[in-house]
C-alpha cells in the first residue's frame, strides 16, 4: 500500500517537499490507513503531518465517540489534530451532499494540503453513481487526484489491501453505523452492485478507478482546449464537445455551482436562438440572457412607478440615477440630452408603453422597433426614461425629442446622470 501511495503521488505530484499535509480523518478504516500510511512516510517524504477531524452531529453519541477515538488516535502518535463541528440539516440536494458541504467548509479553514482517504472501490462506486443518475465525461472521470488544495493519495489502493495494511500494523479503527444503512444510493452500489460485478471480474474497483483516472486526464484536456469566452460567435462555432465546456465554465463562473447537463443544454440554447435578448433562469435565482453577441449575466432591475415632473424645477428619479431640470424655454433646444417641447398637460417620466412612437430626422417608429433597430438589450429597455404628456411621447432619455412635439417655447427638459 505504501508503495502504491508513493507512486501514485509523484505521477500527480501531489505534494512537495516541505508540504504541510493534513488528513482527513473519520475515524473509519480508510482514514486511519492513510494517517498512518503518512505517519510512515512523512520524514522520508520531508512533509509536515496532521489531522483533521469534523464531527457531522448526525449519529449522537456515535459521532462523538469518533471524535474522542481520532483525537486519542492521533494523541499516541504526536500527531497534530484539527477538530471541527457542526449540526448538519439536509440541504437541497440531500443530507449526504449537506454533510460533505460542511466537511470541506471546515477543510478551507486549514492550513495545508488536504488529502482525503477516497480508495479505489470509492473511485469505482462513484462512476457507477454517476452512470445511475446520467453523466458525460466529467462523471466518468471519478474523483479527482487532486483540486485545489484537496489531495487523493489512495486512489489506486483497494479497500482489501487497506483492510490488509490495518492487519499487519494491528491498527484499530471505528465502523459508521451509517455505512450499513440502505438508505444512501453509495450504500447500496456498495452492498448490492459491486458484489455482483465483482463475481465477473474481481479486479473490477482497480480497472473502474483506472478508467476514471484516464477519462479525467481526458476531461481535463479538453477543458483546457475550451476557450473561455461569452462571445455567442464563437460558442456557436465551436465543436460540441468544447461548447460544452466553455459554458460550463462561464456559468460556475457566474455562481452556478457544479452544472448539470440540463444547466448547459439550456445555456446552450440561449446561444443558438434566434432571439438576440434571449434568456433564462439558472439555480440560484441567476438570470443569463443574451445581449445580441454577449451572454450575460441579466441583473434584477429596480421597477419605478411614472413621476410627475416639476416644469419649473428639478425632479430627481433615484431608481434610474438621473435628476431632470426643467424651466420655461429661454431659446429652442434640440440635443439627445436636452430639448424643448411644447407639452398638453402635466409632464411625466415613465418607462416605455406599448404603442408609443416617435419621429426623428429618419421618419416615425415605435419605440419598440426604434430599441431593437439600436440593438438596446431588451433587459434595458425597460428603464430607459420617456418623457410624456398626455398626449405621447415627448423625448426619449439618451436619443431625443420627439420632432412632432419640439417648439421654439414652451419647456425646456434636459436629462443629467446623477453624480455619485
Amino acid at each position: 500500500m505504501l508503495n502504491k501511495i508513493l507512486t501514485f503521488s509523484r505521477e500527480h505530484k501531489l505534494w512537495e517537499p516541505g508540504d504541510r499535509v493534513i488528513c482527513a480523518v473519520s475515524g473509519g478504516a480508510d482514514s486511519i490507513a492513510l494517517l498512518f500510511a503518512m505517519y510512515l512516510l512523512k520524514d522520508r517524504l520531508k512533509l509536515s503531518l496532521a489531522a483533521a477531524h469534523f464531527n457531522h452531529g448526525l449519529r449522537g453519541e456515535e459521532s462523538d465517540r469518533d471524535a474522542r477515538f481520532v483525537e486519542e488516535f492521533c494523541r499516541g502518535y504526536g500527531i497534530p489534530c484539527y477538530m471541527g463541528a457542526e449540526k448538519v440539516v439536509p440541504g437541497p440536494k440531500g443530507l449526504e451532499a449537506a454533510a460533505r458541504n460542511a466537511r470541506y467548509r471546515f477543510f478551507d479553514t486549514l492550513p495545508g494540503k488536504i488529502a482525503t482517504a477516497h480508495t479505489a472501490d470509492d473511485n469505482a462506486e462513484t462512476v457507477i453513481m454517476h452512470l445511475v443518475r446520467g453523466t458525460g465525461l466529467r462523471g466518468l472521470g471519478g474523483i479527482h487526484p487532486k483540486r485545489g488544495k484537496l489531495i487523493r493519495p489512495m486512489l489506486t489502493v483497494t479497500r482489501q489491501q487497506v483492510m490488509a495494511f490495518l492487519q499487519e500494523y494491528h491498527l484499530q479503527w471505528v465502523e459508521d453505523s451509517s455505512n450499513a444503512t440502505e438508505q444512501f444510493l453509495r450504500n447500496r452500489i456498495r452492498h448490492q452492485v459491486m458484489p455482483l460485478l465483482c463475481r465477473e471480474n474481481p479486479q473490477l474497483a482497480e480497472n473502474l478507478s483506472a478508467m476514471a483516472l484516464r477519462l479525467g486526464e481526458d476531461a481535463r484536456l479538453l477543458d483546457e482546449l475550451a476557450e473561455k469566452t461569452d462571445r455567442v460567435s464563437v460558442l456557436r462555432t465551436m465543436p460540441q464537445p468544447l461548447r460544452n465546456r466553455s459554458l460550463a465554465a462561464f456559468l460556475e463562473s457566474h455562481g452556478v455551482l457544479e452544472p448539470e447537463a440540463d444547466h448547459i443544454a439550456l445555456a446552450e440554447s440561449l446561444i443558438l436562438s434566434d432571439n438576440p435578448s434571449a434568456k433564462a433562469r439558472f439555480p440560484g435565482g441567476l438570470c443569463i440572457g443574451r445581449e445580441y453577441d454577449t451572454l450575460k449575466v441579466i441583473p434584477e432591475l429596480s421597477s419605478w412607478e411614472p413621476v410627475k415632473l416639476d416644469p419649473d424645477g428639478i425632479t430627481v428619479i433615484e431608481p434610474l440615477g438621473i435628476e431632470i431640470h426643467c424651466h420655461p424655454a429661454v431659446e429652442p433646444c434640440l440635443k439627445y440630452d436636452r430639448f424643448t417641447v411644447l407639452p398638453q398637460g402635466d409632464m411625466v417620466v415613465r418607462s416605455r408603453r406599448s404603442g408609443d412612437t416617435i419621429r426623428l430626422h429618419g421618419g416615425t417608429k415605435t419605440l419598440k422597433k426604434l430599441f431593437s433597430d439600436r440593438k438596446i438589450p431588451a433587459a434595458q429597455r425597460p428603464q430607459i426614461p420617456v418623457i410624456a404628456d398626455e398626449a405621447g411621447v415627448l423625448g426619449v432619455a439618451g436619443i431625443g425629442a420627439n420632432l412632432d412635439r419640439v417648439a421654439s417655447h414652451g419647456v425646456t427638459v434636459q436629462i443629467i446622470p446623477i453624480k455619485r
